[in-house]
């Protein structure tokens, strides 16, 4: 008997075809399961608060397709030659953080390893008709982005004891916020396209959705918002070792392909491709609900910067 293609089973919305944030399987004609897992190892020294962001990271995934979580299971794996005091810290800001969503964690798995790595295996809903995905975005649309970037090169500075406190402390608080305000304000107005901003980099996460939704993205440089210090860490080399692998990958893409108009700062186009741990919500909605967008999101007192928009065509333009 041949198994059922992960692209050809009838109720799985949402698979591999779109590289995605989470899968979407349904259960009925009003209700589907959406499941995804991440796991990472440490950005911060402080156990609790890397428990934290880990959950936070890994819940995104869900609220960027739109939907609402339920349930978690820890995922981990811890050294043999640590206190177990610190694996008991990290799991608490992962629970923590979840009962701040309303989620459970409901167990999970550890195993032994030399480096420790957390996250979770997060399970939500969604109705089928309503999936956010990275392939609905619309020649027209504008983008926007609900946080700024910069927690890559924050963090390795940080790793290096080079960061300025202040600028620490920014970069996890901006971290530890969750997504889920950011997707229901976004679910109010009607939203074309939706991802979250994460290890791909901001032009990583753009070049998918212009890729699987078959646009061409105008990026404007000068709009994309970055934490205190991001610039400062990138003038000085810190990028962690994902920009480059991010670079090396997007930038050429016969399918779509990074290039630049007019004069672009070389720090901040590295920046772009730098990785994003816990990052925003990148929104492509239509030119008729913008405002209503921006208008929902300052009546909710949460920040949101428009970065560009889409046009027809193929390819990723910074300008």
């Amino acid at each position: 008997m041949q198994p059922l293609s992960l692209l050809s089973h009838p109720n799985l919305l949402v698979g591999l075809q779109t590289s995605d944030d989470a899968a979407v399987y349904r259960l009925s004609d009003e209700l589907a399961l959406v499941q995804t897992v991440d796991f990472f190892p440490p950005v911060v020294d402080d156990p609790y608060v890397y428990g934290a962001i880990a959950a936070a990271n890994s819940m995104s995934d869900v609220f960027a397709m739109g939907g609402e979580v339920l349930m978690a299971l820890n995922i981990a794996a811890f050294p043999d030659n640590l206190q177990l005091d610190i694996l008991t810290r990290i799991f608490q800001g992962g629970a923590d953080k979840a009962r701040e969503a309303g989620v459970v964690i409901a167990g999970g798995h550890t195993v032994t390893d030399d480096e420790p790595k957390y996250g979770l295996v997060v399970t939500g809903t969604i109705h089928p008709e309503r999936i956010l995905t990275k392939a609905g975005a619309r020649a027209g649309d504008r983008l926007f982005l609900s946080k700024p970037l910069g927690t890559g090169v924050i963090t390795t500075a940080i790793k290096q004891g080079s960061a300025d406190p202040a600028d620490a402390d920014a970069a996890i608080n901006s971290m530890l916020q969750l997504n889920l305000q950011a997707s229901r304000l976004a679910q109010t107005v009607g939203i074309n396209a939706c991802t979250d901003v994460t290890g791909f980099g901001l032009l990583g996460h753009i070049s998918e959705v212009a890729i699987k939704s078959g646009v061409a993205i105008e990026l404007a440089a000068a709009a994309v918002p970055w934490l205190p210090g991001a610039l400062r860490y990138a003038a000085e080399g810190r990028f962690p070792g994902g920009a480059d692998r991010n670079r090396g990958y997007y930038e050429p893409l016969p399918e779509c392909g990074v290039s630049t108009r007019g004069a672009v700062d070389p720090i901040v186009q590295q920046l772009l491709y730098s990785p994003e741990t816990s990052g925003g919500l990148l929104l492509s909605v239509g030119p008729e609900y913008a405002s209503r967008l921006t208008t929902a999101f300052a009546e909710a007192g949460h920040a949101l910067w428009e970065l560009g928009g889409v046009r027809e065509g193929r390819g990723i333009v910074i300008a």
